[in-house]
Protein backbone atom coordinates (compact mmCIF):
# COMPACT_ATOMS: atom_id res chain seq x y z
CA UNK A 1 0.00 0.00 0.00
CA UNK A 2 1.21 3.45 -1.21
CA UNK A 3 1.27 6.33 1.96
CA UNK A 4 0.57 3.42 4.38
CA UNK A 5 4.84 4.71 5.85
CA UNK A 6 3.38 8.70 5.86
CA UNK A 7 0.32 7.41 7.66
CA UNK A 8 2.49 5.03 10.26
CA UNK A 9 4.95 8.02 10.89
CA UNK A 10 2.23 10.62 11.42
CA UNK A 11 0.29 8.34 13.90
CA UNK A 12 4.22 7.85 15.91
CA UNK A 13 3.87 11.59 16.07
CA UNK A 14 0.39 11.60 17.86
CA UNK A 15 1.17 9.12 20.43
CA UNK A 16 4.89 9.96 21.60
CA UNK A 17 3.17 13.97 21.35
CA UNK A 18 0.51 12.93 23.49
CA UNK A 19 2.63 11.02 25.89
CA UNK A 20 5.13 13.67 26.44
CA UNK A 21 2.78 16.14 27.42
CA UNK A 22 1.08 13.89 29.84
CA UNK A 23 4.58 13.45 31.54
CA UNK A 24 4.79 17.29 31.33
CA UNK A 25 3.36 18.46 34.38
CA UNK A 26 5.53 16.08 36.35
CA UNK A 27 8.86 17.71 34.91
CA UNK A 28 9.87 21.03 36.38
CA UNK A 29 10.68 24.17 35.06
CA UNK A 30 14.49 23.68 35.76
CA UNK A 31 14.62 20.24 34.05
CA UNK A 32 12.61 21.02 31.03
CA UNK A 33 15.17 23.78 30.49
CA UNK A 34 18.13 20.96 30.59
CA UNK A 35 15.96 18.64 28.51
CA UNK A 36 15.29 21.72 26.14
CA UNK A 37 19.45 21.99 25.66
CA UNK A 38 20.23 18.25 25.24
CA UNK A 39 17.45 18.15 22.45
CA UNK A 40 19.19 21.67 20.65
CA UNK A 41 22.54 20.17 21.31
CA UNK A 42 21.21 16.77 19.63
CA UNK A 43 19.76 18.49 16.69
CA UNK A 44 22.40 20.55 15.82
CA UNK A 45 24.50 17.30 15.90
CA UNK A 46 22.19 15.61 13.63
CA UNK A 47 22.40 18.88 11.17
CA UNK A 48 26.00 18.56 11.17
CA UNK A 49 26.74 15.01 11.01
CA UNK A 50 24.46 14.92 7.58
CA UNK A 51 25.84 17.77 6.09
CA UNK A 52 29.04 16.56 6.44
CA UNK A 53 28.18 12.90 5.08
CA UNK A 54 26.42 14.85 2.18
CA UNK A 55 29.86 16.43 1.31
CA UNK A 56 31.33 13.41 1.85
CA UNK A 57 30.07 11.36 -1.28
CA UNK A 58 31.06 14.55 -3.29
CA UNK A 59 34.88 14.53 -2.68
CA UNK A 60 36.62 13.75 -5.57
CA UNK A 61 40.30 12.73 -3.74
CA UNK A 62 40.79 15.72 -1.88
CA UNK A 63 38.57 18.42 -3.87
CA UNK A 64 35.22 19.78 -3.54
CA UNK A 65 32.78 19.89 -6.63
CA UNK A 66 32.48 23.46 -5.83
CA UNK A 67 29.78 23.71 -8.42
CA UNK A 68 27.73 21.44 -5.72
CA UNK A 69 28.33 23.34 -3.08
CA UNK A 70 27.38 26.84 -5.32
CA UNK A 71 24.37 25.26 -5.79
CA UNK A 72 23.50 24.15 -2.56
CA UNK A 73 24.16 28.58 -1.62
CA UNK A 74 22.25 29.21 -4.13
CA UNK A 75 19.16 27.03 -3.33
CA UNK A 76 19.14 28.76 0.16
CA UNK A 77 19.13 32.32 -0.90
CA UNK A 78 16.34 31.70 -3.43
CA UNK A 79 14.45 29.21 -1.20
CA UNK A 80 14.81 31.30 1.36
CA UNK A 81 13.16 34.29 -1.05
CA UNK A 82 10.33 32.51 -2.09
CA UNK A 83 9.77 31.07 1.27
CA UNK A 84 9.77 35.19 2.71
CA UNK A 85 7.44 35.89 -0.04
CA UNK A 86 5.11 33.11 0.79
CA UNK A 87 5.65 33.59 4.78
CA UNK A 88 5.78 30.02 5.23
CA UNK A 89 6.50 30.43 9.14
CA UNK A 90 4.31 32.63 9.48
CA UNK A 91 1.04 30.80 8.05
CA UNK A 92 2.60 27.83 10.27
CA UNK A 93 2.56 29.69 13.50
CA UNK A 94 -0.56 31.09 12.77
CA UNK A 95 -1.96 27.35 11.65
CA UNK A 96 -0.74 26.95 15.49
CA UNK A 97 -2.10 29.78 16.92
CA UNK A 98 -5.94 28.46 15.07
CA UNK A 99 -5.11 25.50 17.10
CA UNK A 100 -3.91 27.08 20.35
CA UNK A 101 -7.67 28.78 20.73
CA UNK A 102 -9.63 25.71 20.27
CA UNK A 103 -6.92 23.64 22.54
CA UNK A 104 -5.82 25.93 25.39
CA UNK A 105 -1.99 24.33 26.08
CA UNK A 106 -1.65 25.53 29.62
CA UNK A 107 1.84 26.29 30.91
CA UNK A 108 3.64 27.08 27.18
CA UNK A 109 2.75 28.06 23.44
CA UNK A 110 1.25 25.49 21.40
CA UNK A 111 2.64 27.41 18.54
CA UNK A 112 5.86 27.37 19.36
CA UNK A 113 5.75 23.12 19.67
CA UNK A 114 3.85 23.07 16.64
CA UNK A 115 5.90 25.27 14.44
CA UNK A 116 9.17 23.80 15.84
CA UNK A 117 8.27 19.69 15.56
CA UNK A 118 6.75 20.31 12.10
CA UNK A 119 10.42 21.65 11.19
CA UNK A 120 12.15 18.65 12.56
CA UNK A 121 10.25 15.97 11.34
CA UNK A 122 9.84 17.20 8.10
CA UNK A 123 13.12 18.34 7.63
CA UNK A 124 15.99 16.09 6.78
CA UNK A 125 17.24 13.26 4.47
CA UNK A 126 14.96 10.43 6.25
CA UNK A 127 11.66 12.65 5.13
CA UNK A 128 12.69 12.83 1.62
CA UNK A 129 14.15 9.86 0.82
CA UNK A 130 11.35 7.89 2.72
CA UNK A 131 8.22 9.89 1.45
CA UNK A 132 10.55 8.99 -2.46
CA UNK A 133 10.62 5.39 -1.92
CA UNK A 134 7.28 4.80 -0.85
CA UNK A 135 6.19 6.78 -3.64
CA UNK A 136 8.43 4.89 -6.33
CA UNK A 137 8.27 1.53 -5.06
CA UNK A 138 6.01 0.77 -1.77
CA UNK A 139 8.68 0.82 0.11
CA UNK A 140 8.00 2.30 3.71
CA UNK A 141 10.71 0.85 5.37
CA UNK A 142 12.62 4.18 6.03
CA UNK A 143 9.70 5.75 7.40
CA UNK A 144 8.69 2.68 9.10
CA UNK A 145 12.53 3.29 11.33
CA UNK A 146 12.13 7.18 11.21
CA UNK A 147 8.83 6.65 12.83
CA UNK A 148 10.16 5.15 15.78
CA UNK A 149 12.82 8.23 15.89
CA UNK A 150 9.93 10.36 15.54
CA UNK A 151 7.81 8.89 17.80
CA UNK A 152 10.58 8.99 20.65
CA UNK A 153 11.36 12.79 19.39
CA UNK A 154 7.86 13.98 19.96
CA UNK A 155 7.41 12.41 23.36
CA UNK A 156 11.13 14.39 24.68
CA UNK A 157 10.04 17.65 22.58
CA UNK A 158 6.29 17.27 24.01
CA UNK A 159 7.61 17.06 27.46
CA UNK A 160 8.63 20.24 27.47
CA UNK A 161 6.77 22.14 24.71
CA UNK A 162 3.54 20.75 25.08
CA UNK A 163 0.40 18.82 23.01
CA UNK A 164 1.35 21.40 19.78
CA UNK A 165 4.02 18.77 19.02
CA UNK A 166 1.61 16.35 18.72
CA UNK A 167 -0.28 18.06 15.70
CA UNK A 168 2.57 18.61 13.89
CA UNK A 169 1.44 15.12 12.49
CA UNK A 170 -0.67 17.32 10.03
CA UNK A 171 2.55 19.02 8.42
CA UNK A 172 4.03 15.77 8.54
CA UNK A 173 1.17 13.95 6.83
CA UNK A 174 0.74 16.82 4.06
CA UNK A 175 4.45 17.33 3.19
CA UNK A 176 5.82 13.55 3.08
CA UNK A 177 2.20 12.27 1.61
CA UNK A 178 2.54 15.27 -1.17
CA UNK A 179 6.68 13.77 -1.82
CA UNK A 180 4.71 10.15 -1.69
CA UNK A 181 1.94 11.40 -4.79
CA UNK A 182 3.88 13.45 -6.85
CA UNK A 183 7.18 11.40 -6.80
CA UNK A 184 5.92 9.19 -10.03
CA UNK A 185 5.85 12.86 -11.69
CA UNK A 186 9.45 13.75 -10.75
CA UNK A 187 11.30 10.34 -11.22
CA UNK A 188 12.80 11.26 -14.26
CA UNK A 189 14.34 14.07 -12.67
CA UNK A 190 15.77 12.42 -9.37
CA UNK A 191 19.14 11.41 -10.16
CA UNK A 192 21.18 10.34 -7.20
CA UNK A 193 22.95 13.90 -7.63
CA UNK A 194 19.28 15.83 -7.02
CA UNK A 195 18.37 13.70 -3.88
CA UNK A 196 21.96 13.81 -2.23
CA UNK A 197 21.63 18.18 -3.05
CA UNK A 198 18.27 17.79 -1.27
CA UNK A 199 19.47 15.92 1.71
CA UNK A 200 22.44 18.45 2.10
CA UNK A 201 20.08 20.90 2.38
CA UNK A 202 17.87 19.05 4.26
CA UNK A 203 20.72 19.04 6.91
CA UNK A 204 21.76 22.83 7.09
CA UNK A 205 18.25 23.90 7.89
CA UNK A 206 18.06 20.75 10.83
CA UNK A 207 21.83 22.71 11.77
CA UNK A 208 19.83 25.85 11.35
CA UNK A 209 16.68 24.25 14.11
CA UNK A 210 19.38 23.90 16.39
CA UNK A 211 20.51 26.88 16.42
CA UNK A 212 16.81 28.04 17.23
CA UNK A 213 16.33 25.78 20.21
CA UNK A 214 19.60 26.93 21.80
CA UNK A 215 18.02 30.32 21.42
CA UNK A 216 21.45 31.13 20.09
CA UNK A 217 19.38 33.13 16.77
CA UNK A 218 16.12 33.29 15.96
CA UNK A 219 16.58 31.96 12.49
CA UNK A 220 13.07 31.89 9.91
CA UNK A 221 13.57 27.73 8.85
CA UNK A 222 10.29 27.62 7.89
CA UNK A 223 10.66 30.63 5.13
CA UNK A 224 13.74 28.57 4.06
CA UNK A 225 11.60 24.85 3.14
CA UNK A 226 11.43 25.85 -0.41
CA UNK A 227 15.02 25.79 -0.49
CA UNK A 228 15.02 22.12 -0.06
CA UNK A 229 13.40 21.78 -3.76
CA UNK A 230 15.36 24.27 -5.76
CA UNK A 231 17.91 21.45 -7.06
CA UNK A 232 15.14 19.68 -8.33
CA UNK A 233 13.78 22.53 -10.80
CA UNK A 234 17.93 23.14 -11.48
CA UNK A 235 18.53 20.00 -12.84
CA UNK A 236 15.40 20.23 -14.76
CA UNK A 237 16.30 23.23 -16.24
CA UNK A 238 19.79 22.30 -16.94
CA UNK A 239 18.43 18.81 -18.57
CA UNK A 240 16.04 20.70 -20.91
CA UNK A 241 17.96 23.83 -21.90
CA UNK A 242 22.29 22.70 -21.44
Amino acid sequence: MYGIGTIVNAGAVIVGGLAGTLLRNGISERYKKIVMQAIGLSVVFIGISGTIKEIVTIVDGNKLDRQYIMLMIFSLVIGGLVGEFLRIEKRLESLGTWFQKRIPDKGGSFSDGFVTASLVFCVGAMAIVGALEDGLSGNPSTLFAKSILDGVTSLVFASTLGIGVAFSAIPVLVYQGGITLLSGVIKPWLSDAVISQMSLIGGVLIFAIGINLLEIKKIKVGNLLPAVFIPVFYYIIKMLFM
